[in-house]
C-alpha cells in the first residue's frame, strides 16, 4: 500500500516543527543556565577583586574554549566546555565592572547597560519568534563586520585611540543585535540544530552587547 503523499509530508513538517521546538527550548534553557553561572563568576571575581588576566591572555582563552567547544558540540564534554567558556568571560567581566563601579555613576551606568541589553535581546529574539521572517541573508555581512570590528578594536587598544575605541563598540551594538536576529532565525528555519553552539552564539551576542552598551555609556557619562 503506497503512502498518500500529502500524509507523509505533513509527517515530515510536524518532525521538522518538533526538532526545531527542542532546539529552541533546549537553547534558551542553557543560555539561562550559562548567564546565570557567567553572572556567578563575575560576582566572584568582582569579591575577590581579581585582576583582569589582560587581552592576550582574554583572547587566547576565549578562541581556545570556543574551538574545544566546536568540536565537542555533539558529546556531554561539549555541554562541560559550554560552561567552562561562560565561566571564564564570567570572570573577565569582573575586574571590568569593577572598573565601572569606582566611577561616581558607575553603578547607573551599570544597571542602564544591563537593562538595555536585556530589552534589545528580548526583543529582538522575540520578534524574530514571532514574525519567523528569514534573515539568513544577513550572515555574510555579520561574518565581515564583526572581522572589521574586531581588527578595529585591537587597533584602538595598541594604537591607544578613544574616538576609535568608542566607534568600534557602537559598531558592535548594531552587529550583536544583528547576530541575535540571524542566529534565533538560524534555529528557527533549521540552519542550527546544535543548541550548544546555539547558546554560544547567543551568549556572545549578549556579552559583547553590554561590554560594548558599558563602554559607549560610561564614556557618555564621564563627558557629562
Amino acid at each position: 500500500m503506497m503512502n498518500n503523499p500529502a500524509t507523509f509530508s505533513a509527517s515530515t513538517r510536524q518532525s521538522s516543527w518538533l526538532a526545531t521546538n527542542k532546539v529552541i527550548r533546549n537553547t534558551y534553557m542553557l543560555l539561562s543556565m550559562t548567564l546565570l553561572f557567567s553572572a556567578l563568576t563575575a560576582g566572584v571575581s568582582m569579591t575577590l577583586n581579581l585582576p583582569h588576566p589582560g587581552l592576550l591572555l582574554t583572547l587566547a582563552g576565549y578562541f581556545g574554549l570556543l574551538f574545544l567547544t566546536a568540536k565537542f558540540r555533539d558529546s556531554a564534554l561539549g555541554l562541560a566546555l559550554v560552561f567552562a567558556l561562560t565561566g571564564f568571560m564570567g570572570y573577565t567581566l569582573g575586574p571590568i565592572l569593577n572598573a565601572y563601579l569606582a566611577l561616581p555613576n558607575g553603578g547607573q551606568v551599570v544597571m542602564t547597560a544591563m537593562g538595555a541589553t536585556g530589552a534589545i535581546f528580548l526583543g529582538l529574539s522575540g520578534y524574530a519568534l514571532t514574525s519567523r521572517r528569514d534573515f539568513s541573508f544577513m550572515g555574510g555581512f555579520l561574518m565581515v563586520g564583526i572581522l572589521v570590528a574586531f581588527l578595529g578594536g585591537l587597533g584602538a587598544v595598541f594604537l591607544e585611540m578613544p574616538g576609535l575605541s568608542l566607534a568600534v563598540s557602537a559598531m558592535f551594538v548594531l552587529l550583536m543585535a544583528g547576530l541575535i536576529l540571524y542566529e534565533t532565525s538560524n534555529i528557527i528555519h533549521g540552519g542550527e540544530t546544535n543548541y550548544i553552539m546555539a547558546t554560544v552564539t547567543l551568549y556572545v551576542s549578549i556579552y559583547n552587547l553590554f561590554t560594548s552598551l558599558l563602554h559607549l555609556l560610561g564614556a557618555m557619562g564621564s563627558q557629562d
